[in-house]
C-alpha cells in the first residue's frame, strides 16, 4: 500500500500585528518527514510512505493569502505527481488563519480529496488547539489528536492515525468521522492536560478506544485568539459504527461542558505587578516567570519588553530574560565586540504596542551562524541578563539556556515567554508565577475584541443552555 504523507501545521492570533511569511516556515522533506512522524518499516512492513513535505512555522500572525496559496498549489502538485496512492496521511495543527479564507484546513484537505478522490481515505492528525469544522469532517476517514498539552504525544499522535489508515488499508473496517461542537473557547493555560478537571477527561479518551466499534476519541479544545466563526471546542470520534461513534461523542462533549466553570490556571497567576512583588519578596529559586501575552508557541509576537521595563523601573536585579526578537539590537549587538558596552533600542520590532526601551548594555556570548534566522546574542543590563533574537523563537528547553552558559537550576530569576511552562522547565520551578500581560495572546479571554465567533460561546457570554449533538460526515453517503 502506498500512503502520501505531509502537511502545514501553524496557529494564527488574529490579535498579531505579524503576519506569516513563506518565510517564516520551516519545511521537512523526505526520510527526515517519515522519522518526525514515526513512520518506519519495523512497525510498518507492508506499507510504502510517499514524503512529500511538511510546512510548519512558530505560531504567530495571519498566514498571508500568497503564502499559503504557494504551500498549497506545491503540496498539490507533489500529490498529483505521487498518485495514484492508496491513502494520505495529513499532518496539520488546524488553527491556521487566512483572512480571504474563512477555513483554510479545510480548504487543504478539501483540495487533496479532489486529487486523491472519492474511494482513498484520508486520516488527519491534529494539534488538540486546532479548529474542527463540518467541511473538514466531510472530507476525512480518521482523525486523532493530540492528547496532551504541552504536547509531549506529538508522534504518538501521528502513529495512531497512521495505525488506522494501515488498518483499513489492509482490509479492517472502514472508519468514518463524528464530531460535536462544544461552544466553549479557553486558552491552553486553562485547560491543561496536567490539570484537573481537564487531565480526568483526557485520562478516559484512550479507554473509549477499546470499546467497539470506536477507533479513536478526542477533544478538541480550540484556539480562542482568533475571532473566526470556525473558533470552537469539539468532541471528534473516529469510528466503525457511526451511532456508536455519535454516543460517544455526545458523552465527551457533556463532560467538557459540565467541567466550563471549573478550569482554571494550573500556577498562580496575577497581573504583572503582583508578580512581581512575589519575585521582590521570593526565598527560594529559582523563581520562573512566564510572559504569557507574548507566548510565541500561543501565537504571541515575541517582541514585547512590558516585563523588561517594569523590572528595570523596580531596580530588580538577578534575572535571565529569555528572550526578546529584536532583529535590528541583535544585529548590532552581534556586530560589536564580546566585553563592548553599547547603546540598545529594543521593544516592538515586529509591530507590538509595547514600550521602546533605550538600554545600556554589555555585549556577552553570541549563538548562531545564519544571519537573518538563528543569531542570538546575550547582554547585561543592570545587573540583568538579556537574550537577543533576530527570529521570534521560544525558550521551553534547557539547552536553549545552557548554550549561552546558564544552567536554569541556578538561576534566581528566569523570566520566558510562556504559558504553562514547558515540561523541561516546569520542574524547576521554585516557585512558578504567571503574569497577565498584554499581547497577541492575552489571557483575558472575555475583554478580548468578538466580533466573529458563533454567539453564545462560553465565557463571552455566560447565561445559556445547551446539550451535545453529533454531527456526521457525508463520506457516509459518498462510501
Amino acid at each position: 500500500m502506498k500512503i502520501a504523507v505531509g502537511g502545514i501545521h501553524t496557529e494564527c492570533s488574529t490579535y498579531s500585528p505579524l503576519h506569516q511569511e513563506v518565510e517564516d516556515f520551516d519545511v521537512v522533506r523526505g526520510t527526515q518527514l517519515l522519522e518526525h512522524a514515526g513512520l518506519g518499516k519495523e512497525r510498518f512492513p507492508d506499507a510504502t510512505f510517499c514524503p512529500l513535505f511538511h510546512a510548519r512555522s512558530i505560531p504567530g500572525g495571519p498566514v498571508s493569502t500568497g503564502c499559503y496559496l504557494t504551500f498549497k498549489s506545491g503540496f498539490l502538485a507533489e500529490l498529483q505527481a505521487s498518485l495514484p496512492v492508496d491513502g494520505v496521511l495529513l499532518i496539520m495543527h488546524g488553527a491556521m488563519h487566512v483572512p480571504d479564507i474563512g477555513d483554510p484546513e479545510g480548504d487543504w484537505i478539501s483540495a487533496v480529496r479532489e486529487v486523491v478522490g472519492p474511494e482513498v481515505p484520508i486520516a488527519v492528525s491534529y494539534d488538540l488547539h486546532g479548529n474542527v469544522t463540518q467541511k473538514i469532517i466531510d472530507q476525512i476517514d480518521i482523525f486523532c489528536a493530540y492528547r496532551t498539552a504541552p504536547h509531549i504525544d506529538v508522534r504518538e499522535t501521528h502513529l495512531r492515525a497512521a495505525d488506522n489508515l494501515v488498518d483499513q488499508l489492509a482490509g479492517g473496517p472502514r472508519r468514518t468521522v463524528v464530531w460535536a461542537a462544544i461552544p466553549v473557547l479557553l486558552p491552553g493555560e486553562r485547560t491543561s492536560t496536567e490539570d484537573e478537571p481537564v487531565k480526568s477527561i483526557y485520562r478516559e479518551l484512550p479507554r473509549y478506544d477499546t470499546q467497539q466499534a470506536i477507533a479513536d476519541a478526542n477533544l478538541m479544545i480550540g484556539y480562542v485568539w482568533a475571532d473566526t466563526r470556525r473558533a470552537t471546542a469539539a468532541a471528534v470520534v473516529t469510528g466503525t459504527e457511526a451511532d456508536k461513534a455519535a454516543l460517544v461523542a455526545q458523552e465527551i462533549a457533556a463532560r467538557y461542558w459540565a467541567a466550563r466553570n471549573d478550569l482554571d490556571f494550573g500556577v498562580p497567576t496575577m497581573p504583572l505587578p503582583d508578580c512581581l512583588d512575589d519575585a521582590d519578596r521570593a526565598e527560594t529559586f529559582p523563581f520562573i516567570l512566564a510572559d504569557s501575552g507574548d507566548n510565541p508557541t500561543g501565537g504571541g509576537v515575541g517582541d514585547r519588553t512590558d516585563i523588561l521595563k517594569a523590572w528595570l523601573d523596580r531596580g530588580l536585579t538577578g534575572a535571565v530574560f529569555a528572550g526578546i526578537a529584536d532583529p535590528g539590537a541583535t544585529v548590532k549587538a552581534w556586530e560589536a565586540f564580546e566585553g563592548d558596552v553599547l547603546s540598545l533600542d529594543i521593544g516592538g520590532s515586529f509591530g507590538s504596542d509595547c514600550p521602546r526601551l533605550t538600554i545600556s548594555a554589555v555585549v556577552g556570548k553570541k549563538v548562531g551562524t545564519k544571519p537573518g534566522r538563528n543569531r542570538e546574542v546575550l547582554i547585561h543590563v543592570s545587573e540583568n541578563s538579556v537574550i537577543l533574537t533576530e527570529r521570534r523563537r521560544p525558550f521551553h528547553n534547557i539547552v536553549d539556556l545552557t548554550r549561552f552558559g546558564i544552567d536554569p537550576a541556578l538561576t534566581r530569576y528566569l523570566i520566558v515567554k510562556s504559558g504553562y511552562l514547558s515540561p523541561e522547565l516546569a520542574p524547576l520551578a521554585n516557585p512558578a508565577r504567571m503574569a497577565l500581560t498584554d499581547g497577541a495572546v492575552n489571557q483575558d479571554i472575555s475583554a478580548l475584541k468578538n466580533e466573529n465567533r458563533i454567539n453564545p460561546t462560553y465565557p463571552f457570554q455566560t447565561n445559556f443552555d445547551w446539550h451535545p449533538k453529533s454531527l456526521f460526515s457525508r463520506r457516509l453517503i459518498v462510501k
